[in-house]
């Protein structure tokens, strides 16, 4: 089984487009696992929920989600984050909010947990120093637990007490075994935030390396003008748009 693991796309239809295109020629997949923020800053909510619903798919919901549909109070994002969740709930169809809405905020699957943040706090927790991860993994009742939200591609890994981070390496595939436990974040598909402006993505194939599998870390370019001229056109901040091409 492959599993084409993604994350805050962020309604940058080019970049996911791209990706999707990406990962077919890398040999395809049987199912998308979608790990939250579909939509927020950028110009094309409702055709990206549309291209990930015509997929076979899984997915939990991520703050901009919950923040478009009333779950989350957008008055507690920047300024620029707000003005685009508020310009996202203006845009959408009532199917595309049932969908979102409908997203859970944890989700296992076989030997994976699907969340946004993290496990203390599904949506809101960046997962970015060791007490965050050690409280997540204080709570994982699978080996493996896969999270979005911060923006970076990089794998936390436990040990004795202690949790280890490494940045992933599209050169090097992770090798997973049930016995050492990790959390991973496949990085952004839509606004990358580790000085890499390509998309960002994992890819999960069951049948290779260890008993549990490997995951190929992967980068795309993609119409990064066309997503920024989106965002310029719909009326959205400039900033959004500028911080595409900064990878920050």
């Amino acid at each position: 089984m492959r599993a084409l693991i993604v994350s805050d796309i962020h309604a940058n239809l080019q970049a996911f487009d791209a990706v999707l295109a990406d990962a077919e020629y890398a040999g395809g997949y049987d199912v998308v696992w979608f790990l939250g923020d579909l939509v927020g800053y950028g110009s094309e909510p409702g055709a990206c929920i549309d291209r990930l619903r015509r997929l076979p798919h899984i997915a939990v919901a991520g703050n901009h989600d919950h923040a478009v549909t009333g779950k989350l109070n957008p008055d507690r994002f920047n300024g620029a984050a707000r003005a685009a969740a508020l310009w996202t709930a203006q845009q959408l169809a009532d199917d595309e909010m049932e969908y979102l809405t409908a997203l859970p905020e944890v989700r296992p699957e076989g030997e994976f947990t699907h969340v946004h943040g993290s496990l203390r706090d599904p949506v809101m927790e960046y997962l970015i120093s060791e007490p965050a991860a050690l409280a997540t993994f204080a709570l994982m009742e699978t080996p493996f637990c896969l999270v979005g939200h911060s923006h970076y591609p990089l794998v936390w890994t436990e040990d004795t007490g202690q949790a280890n981070v490494e940045l992933l390496d599209p050169s090097a595939p992770l090798c997973l075994r049930t016995e050492q436990r990790m959390i991973i974040n496949p990085g952004s598909v839509g606004q990358p935030r580790d000085g890499d402006w390509r998309a960002s993505y994992l890819v999960y194939d069951s049948d290779l390396g260890g008993a549990a599998g490997v995951l190929h870390h992967r980068r795309v370019e993609y119409d990064l003008a066309g997503a920024q001229n989106g965002i310029l056109t719909a009326g959205l901040p400039e900033s959004l748009a500028i911080r595409l091409a900064s990878g920050h």
